[in-house]
């Protein structure tokens, strides 16, 4: 589990593909400071497993699903990216419940700078923008958000000074595509509502109470 808060920009040092996977070797430093084999570590949103490590870098495994539903297979040598180790119990948490697990991919589209602030717009399908709330929290490339404006087809975010230092997102351009981990509260509902009428429908189907039934006994 993670909070959304970015510790480290990385960078990736190696890139070696499978058939359909790829090896990420990523050089670090905060990341290091306590890591063991088998941790989880955030990269881009990403939860991923150490699976080696030597001074100065880790190296994890993407699997293909992770390939399909994330822009990690685009990553090459020199590529930033952004690092979280999982939550500590008792650490205070600053972001909000972020699992790792990506929900799909959005589209820079647009970037603008008001005051201190910069405005970034995501482009997004359906299937990401019905979890999407105004003033809620949505994880993009790893960070925390808070969603400031929401379309049909898009949502915006409004930067502070202080994720430009922490995080890779001002180094995104237009066309640039970002992973999305959508706020698990509402899936979760969406999961029990769907389940609720499932089984409402099934305990009908098999109720031998109908109303054919009742007016042939006379009861209706």
């Amino acid at each position: 589990m993670f909070t959304g808060l970015v510790e480290e920009i990385a960078e990736i040092l190696s890139v070696s593909t499978g058939e359909k996977s790829a090896s990420l070797t990523i050089k670090s430093k905060k990341i290091l400071e306590d890591v063991k084999l088998g941790d989880s570590i955030a990269v881009n949103g990403v939860c991923l497993t150490v699976t080696s490590f030597d001074k100065g870098c880790f190296t994890v495994d993407v699997m293909p699903e992770t390939m399909r539903k994330s822009n990690l297979g685009k990553l090459v040598k020199n590529s930033k990216v952004n690092l979280e180790r999982a939550m500590q119990l008792g650490a205070r948490f600053g972001g909000h419940i972020v699992s790792g697990h990506i929900d799909g991919i959005g589209k820079v589209i647009n970037m603008k700078n008001e005051d201190i602030a910069t405005w970034v717009t995501i482009e997004a399908d359906f299937h990401l923008l019905k979890y999407i709330v105004m003033k809620g929290s949505v994880t993009i490339d790893g960070i925390s958000l808070t969603v400031a404006e929401l379309g049909d087809t898009f949502f915006k975010v409004s930067l502070i000074p202080h994720t430009k230092e922490e995080a890779n997102i001002y180094e995104k351009k237009v066309g640039d595509e970002v992973n999305i981990e959508c706020d698990i509260v509402g899936k979760y509902i969406e999961r029990l509502l769907f389940m609720k009428d499932r089984e409402e429908k099934k305990s009908k189907e098999e109720s031998r109470v109908t109303e054919d039934l009742l007016k042939e006994y006379g009861f209706m």
